[in-house]
């Protein structure tokens, strides 16, 4: 579980402005963090099928969100792509 204070860092490193909440960057970020967690999780319980369901769409979603930044800024995609360590 991400608390507040992990949000609030991810939130700094990756938003563009203060108040930036939304920005495709911070969404990737914040779904990165989230998939670590849950990945850290299955390692424990495999059999844990509901949750492997909802690594899967976050997964989904995060994909869509990569593909999205990198036809609208393939610079911010780049530096994203290496700050976050993702393969790519």
């Amino acid at each position: 579980m991400i608390t507040k204070e992990i949000r609030n860092e991810i939130l700094k490193k990756f938003s563009s402005h203060p108040g930036d909440t939304g920005s495709a960057q911070v969404q990737i970020a914040l779904l990165t963090k989230r998939i670590k967690e849950l990945s850290a999780h299955l390692q424990n319980h495999k059999k844990d099928y509901s949750s492997q369901r909802g690594l899967l769409g976050l997964v989904s979603q995060r994909r869509r969100l990569l593909t999205y930044l990198k036809r609208q800024d393939l610079g911010a995609y780049a530096g994203l792509i290496k700050q976050l360590d993702l393969r790519k």
